[in-house]
């Protein structure tokens, strides 16, 4: 907590974007904290979402520890290898995304620092994968009103047909609910990568939705099983040549398109 500069007044914010801030989780997480009655503000209980308040001048804890607001968040770019969980730590103890962030960029996760994956990217899937410590910006990426699109190249047993792509096209049903058209297209596998076992073939799939492992449900709808899952682009970011395993921070013209991407602005405080 620190007292605003002199002769600028108070700069207030809603407190699960500050919470989001701090790195505790995404807003949507934040938000349940509230909810929960865990976040104090001055010592008094606030449960009410879009509470405003001013992180500079007021005392904000969670569970009773205060909470620290890094002065700039940051971002990674992640090539992330098949065998690791897109989670912060695994009870079963697999190789995290986390433990591999730490390998690559120790200072990352310096005492303080919350880093964590935006999405998901299943254990037997690999790509393109964000990390960080704001909240706010993984909330709008994951948030379904933002629709931001993510590309990938899978790998499928068999040559789907026509009239299958037309099919995954207009959206498949899974669990009872159809899913949002897609752009499908046949495609050559990603530079360096090998062609696939004999009879496979490749799509290019670019969705706006983020089900649990939707690409590979689509394809199974239709008869061809996913035998390998490339994620190649999140909005305007692509997967480029990254290495897999490799691991970067973003560049700010990278982060200026993917805020603009999301409708977020340097002085948006919503």
């Amino acid at each position: 907590m620190t007292a605003p500069p002199p002769g600028e007044g108070p700069r207030q914010e809603r407190l699960q974007r500050t919470l989001a801030r701090a790195g505790l989780c995404s807003r949507r997480g934040c938000e349940e904290l509230i909810r929960q009655g865990r976040v104090t503000v001055d010592g008094r209980v606030v449960s009410e979402l879009g509470t405003k308040v001013d992180p500079r001048s007021q005392r904000i804890a969670v569970d009773g520890r205060p909470i620290q607001i890094p002065e700039e968040p940051q971002y990674y770019v992640m090539n992330k290898p098949v065998g690791y969980v897109t989670t912060v730590s695994d009870p079963h103890g697999r190789p995290t995304v986390i433990d591999l962030l730490r390998s690559k960029i120790p200072s990352a996760l310096a005492p303080g620092r919350r880093v964590f994956p935006v999405g998901r990217l299943d254990l037997d899937s690999e790509g393109l994968l964000i990390l960080t410590d704001d909240g706010d910006l993984a909330y709008r990426m994951t948030h379904p009103r933002h629709e931001l699109e993510k590309e990938y190249l899978v790998n499928v047993a068999g040559r789907a047909t026509a009239e299958e792509l037309a099919a995954l096209r207009r959206g498949v049903v899974i669990d009872d609910i159809r899913t949002a058209p897609a752009r499908v297209t046949g495609a050559e596998p990603l530079h360096g990568s090998s062609h696939g076992p004999a009879g496979s073939s490749w799509l290019r799939i670019v969705i706006r939705e983020g089900r649990k492992r939707q690409v590979r449900r689509m394809c199974e709808a239709v008869g061809h099983p996913v035998l390998r899952l490339m994620r190649v682009r999140i909005g305007p970011l692509p997967l480029g040549s990254l290495p897999s395993g490799a691991v970067r921070p973003m560049t700010p013209a990278e982060l200026t398109d993917l805020r603009r991407a999301l409708g977020l602005s340097g002085s948006e405080r919503a």
